[in-house]
């Protein structure tokens, strides 16, 4: 791998935040260790942690702290709490501890409600002291998070998404490493926890998930840590993507001390304005397509018609679009996908009607308020603010659309206009309420009801915790020296990066433009990727060059801790059999983008990035 065009510059030293010191054993509140903030150092003498049941009583950072469970495994154990293991039981490769720790107070409440919670919930993997590199490095979640962290019986960090599984961190890269449940055990019954049993909004559970139980996981981490090592960690980083690329993207707006580093991967900011639009494409079937949707051959067959339209460089066709906000194909004026029997060329299959196309053009162009559209030629959808109608952005041309339009909804999106309209029947039927359960409401709204959901998700953001994590001013992370490096795929199947794109634009307004802001924050899009580090797009034969977790990581790192920002990073390509030369390209840091200057537009060094 090689990160390439990296800057060098004298990093201004600023005062540090001081944290509270307390010793272990007292209540204590605060930052954590190291350069990420306030520690909680042993006082000299005192024995450091070990890896067994002394820490249930030893370690007491606050009076809403337990620790749950502390339990050691030698390289070679069978990662397991229970049970026997099987063939694919992940063993350790090191030696690791592992402690669940839970943090009240939770919501009361009956007790087979989603809403009622003991607490937070976090999970902690302390490599072998021989083998810690000095630094932490937590992983965030997915989705509406949730999890086995309070489970004597299962663990939660031995898998992971797109961030890596913080088990593999600890025994492999040596850092302490951790998750957390943000408050909530149940994943069975989607946001149900963000409702109370009498259907109001459960704003104690919505802050635990929205921001206190990722500052507590960041705090309690740290603490652990200096307990353990009777040293605080020298450097601490985030690691997230989707849900914890917003979480990374809430750490720095609010909790600025807790990490010295964020990696935010297709950060799921501007939550409830892209999960409301998230219904949209069914909503457009709904009401212009009589509740039928495109098959995934159709969606398809115009997904790869506007890839070929706008894939080509230097005269040779990518498989995938390399910057869909200048591709205006429009399918209402191409004959070739349009069938016989709407006055095209196609044959019968997968072609569509000239309704289906417009339907497809409003997929791509994203929730409006109406229902309307504009031609493409004019208005593709990408523009810094939504414009006229448009409520939020759609996914991009030549994306897979089978995650938001395919047979059935997004269970995240239909929750949430539930929540917004605080009516479980809005849901599907995994939303569980002693009022009502979901009943597939969601069928019935106009496009008038959806923008309405939309206006109510904005207005309802102190009873959500704040859950858009959408503040443009980073100062304090940035006084404090802050780095964070975020990447979004150009062909996210769920989340628009045309988003990401809003809210840089809004923070280099705020912040003082590209030369202030790139001191601290860096965005990297990805042609081609999908949601998680794979191809994205409707064309199954492409393969586009992705970075991986490790690379961007190390472009992390090397930038806190060497002061080597990075302005170019090279990609390749997957090789598979289907695939077995690997292509490369540069992903540049925004707003600047690869010119091709060269001669193979499959070759990193054709390209420089201006």
């Amino acid at each position: 791998m090689r990160i390439g065009g990296v800057e060098s510059r004298t990093s201004t030293t600023l005062a540090r935040l001081a944290g509270m010191a307390v010793a272990v054993g007292l209540a204590a509140c605060g930052g954590g260790g190291g350069h990420g903030g306030g520690g909680f150092p042993v006082v000299p003498g005192q024995a450091k942690l070990t890896c067994d049941e002394s820490m249930k009583t030893r370690f007491t950072p606050d009076p809403l702290t337990q620790v749950l469970l502390v339990k050691s495994f030698k390289a070679g154990d069978p990662l397991l709490l229970s049970g026997t293991a099987g063939a694919n039981t992940p063993v350790a490769t090191s030696d690791v501890c592992v402690v669940k720790l839970l943090v009240g107070p939770g919501n009361t409440g009956p007790a087979d409600a989603p809403s009622t919670s003991q607490g937070i919930g976090i999970e902690i993997w302390l490599p072998s002291e021989s083998k810690w590199n000095q630094r932490i490095h937590v992983k965030g979640g997915g989705g509406w998070a949730g999890g086995v962290h309070t489970s004597l019986t299962a663990l939660a960090g031995t898998s992971g998404g797109t961030s890596g599984a913080p088990a593999t961190t600890a025994m492999v890269e040596g850092a302490v490493s951790a998750s957390t449940d943000t408050g909530h055990a149940n994943t069975a019954n989607g946001g149900s926890f963000a409702m109370n049993p009498d259907g109001s909004i459960n704003t104690v559970l919505w802050n635990d998930f929205a921001q206190r139980g990722i500052h507590e996981m960041a705090v309690k981490t740290k603490a652990l840590t200096q307990a353990y090592y009777g040293t605080p960690a020298k450097r601490a980083y985030w690691n997230g993507f989707s849900t914890g690329g917003r979480q990374g993207h809430m750490e720095a707006q609010a909790n600025p001390a807790d990490f010295d580093g964020i990696l935010a991967g297709a950060p799921a900011i501007n939550w409830t304005k892209f999960i409301t639009s998230e219904l949209y494409p069914q909503i457009v079937y709904q009401r212009d397509l009589g509740g039928v949707p495109l098959t995934s051959g159709q969606a398809a067959v115009l997904g790869n018609a506007a890839i070929a339209a706008c894939d080509a460089v230097g005269n040779r066709h990518l498989g995938y679009i390399p910057d869909p906000f200048q591709c205006r194909y429009d399918p209402t004026q191409d004959l070739n996908v349009i069938c016989q029997s709407s006055g095209g060329n196609a044959p019968s299959g997968d072609c569509v009607t000239q309704v289906q196309a417009v339907a497809m053009n409003k997929i791509w162009y994203g929730q409006t308020a109406d229902g309307s559209v504009p031609s493409p030629s004019a208005d593709n959808g990408t523009a810094v603010e939504p414009q006229g109608a448009q409520r939020w952005y759609g996914l991009t041309r030549g994306t897979n659309i089978g995650g938001l339009g395919g047979a059935t909804p997004f269970t995240i999106a239909s929750d949430l206009v539930a929540l917004e309209l605080q009516n479980a029947s809005y849901a599907s039927s995994n939303f569980i309420n002693a009022t009502r359960n979901g009943a597939d409401l969601w069928k019935t709204l106009s496009y008038l009801d959806l923008s309405n959901a939309y206006d109510r998700g904005v207005a309802l953001q102190a009873s959500f915790a704040n859950i858009n994590t959408d503040d443009n001013n980073l100062g304090a992370f940035a006084a404090r020296g802050g780095k964070m490096l975020v990447y979004h795929g150009l062909s996210d199947t769920l989340i628009p990066p045309q988003g990401t794109l809003n809210y840089y634009n809004r923070l280099t307004a705020k912040m003082g433009g590209d030369t202030v802001v790139k001191n601290f924050y860096r965005l990297f899009l990805v042609p081609g990727m999908a949601h998680g580090f794979s191809n994205g797009t409707s064309n199954p034969a492409a393969n586009p060059p992705l970075p991986t977790i490790d690379q961007l990581y190390l472009a992390l790192t090397t930038w806190v801790e060497e002061d080597q920002p990075p302005s170019r990073i090279d990609i390749s390509s997957p090789v598979t059999a289907a695939n077995p030369t690997a292509t490369s390209r540069p992903i540049c840091m925004h707003p600047t983008k690869p010119a091709f200057v060269g001669t193979d537009p499959l070759v990193a060094t054709s390209y420089n990035c201006s």
